[in-house]
């Protein structure tokens, strides 16, 4: 009887290391993903970004991050099109990046609802890779692009 409640009571500890892998695994591509956001902030130049390169950091935030993902994908957009628009350069789309930002917002807040969650969170997956190089596409694009001169 005694045993019993042992191994009922330290049974879950052992699953503690198989949730640290788990939550680590999941993490390290987010922290990318974020140094891709951050990297494309900052090839914008400061007064084209609708903000701090350093606050995508806040989507390391637990739910907070769901909201927080809409105003990143809006200021990204934002700021991705007045630096194109300055450096003269055509994009194909008139808010870089938003359309599919939008889409892995919304997949992603509806992937919380029961039933539903599990094909909205792969879709939300799927979206957030495209959005991911798409991101990366476009600061790529800021990279190898020089201002134009001054007039």
């Amino acid at each position: 009887m005694i045993l019993s409640t042992i191994a009922f009571v330290y049974a879950p500890l052992a699953l503690v290391p198989i949730i640290m892998i788990m939550l680590l695994v999941a993490i390290i591509p987010m922290i990318f993903f974020i140094l891709t956001l951050q990297k494309a902030l900052n090839r914008c130049s400061p007064e084209n970004r609708a903000m701090p390169p350093e606050n995508v950091w806040l989507l390391l935030i637990p739910l907070f991050n769901l909201v927080w993902m809409f105003i990143v994908v809006n200021n990204m957009a934002r700021s991705l099109a007045q630096e194109f628009k300055k450096r003269e350069m055509t994009i194909e789309e008139i808010e870089p990046g938003k359309s599919i930002g939008l889409a892995y917002c919304i997949l992603a807040v509806c992937s919380v609802i029961p039933f539903l969650g599990i094909l909205s969170g792969l879709a939300a997956f799927v979206c957030w890779i495209m959005y991911w190089v798409k991101i990366d596409g476009y600061s790529s694009r800021l990279l190898y692009q020089e201002l134009p001169p001054a007039r």
